[in-house]
């Protein structure tokens, strides 16, 4: 009897330790303990963001610091490519697709959902609170009503002091 194919899974990465606890859960939780046959297809997408976005404005002297900024984007992207593959690496999960895509985290994540066909997308969770949701906005919130498939949103556990 064939097996059946493996729902993909899309995992957003993106440099901070939200995600990369996100990223670690998502491993330790749901591929460590099948590794030898793990239920998912996991994909990891990073969204890189265009270098006008970044800078945040367009005028005289843009023309000589886009292409540095979009160097520095580019860094960004291996050094968060790079981390996320060693993590898995670490973890014994070596069938892993990734990607970077450039344009806003939200729109790109939708975007990979439908690509990919995935049954599950993960995003980690920054602990906004509602004015900092309100004023940047929550990728993970909006992936939650905008998705079109179950959404899971790993919430690092606060540090006791």
């Amino acid at each position: 009897m064939a097996s059946a194919e493996k729902q993909p899974m899309v995992v957003g990465i993106d440099d901070s330790e939200h995600s990369t606890y996100a990223l670690e859960w998502t491993l330790d939780h749901l591929f460590v303990p099948c590794s030898a046959n793990p239920p998912f297809k996991l994909i990891l997408v990073h969204s890189k963001p265009t270098p006008s976005s970044a800078v945040g404005f367009v005028g005289p002297g843009a023309a000589e610091v886009l292409p540095l900024v979009e160097a520095d984007l580019r860094k960004i992207a291996a050094r968060v490519i790079e981390k996320a593959k060693e993590l898995c690496t670490s973890k014994s999960v070596h069938d892993v697709i990734v990607e970077v895509v450039e344009g806003d985290a939200r729109n790109v994540l939708c975007e990979a959902v439908e690509k990919h066909h995935a049954s599950i997308l993960v995003v980690g969770s920054h602990g906004y609170g509602a004015i900092k949701r309100a004023v940047l906005g929550s990728v993970s919130d909006y992936c939650s009503h905008h998705a079109h498939c179950t959404v899971m949103i790993v919430k690092k556990p606060k540090s006791k002091h």
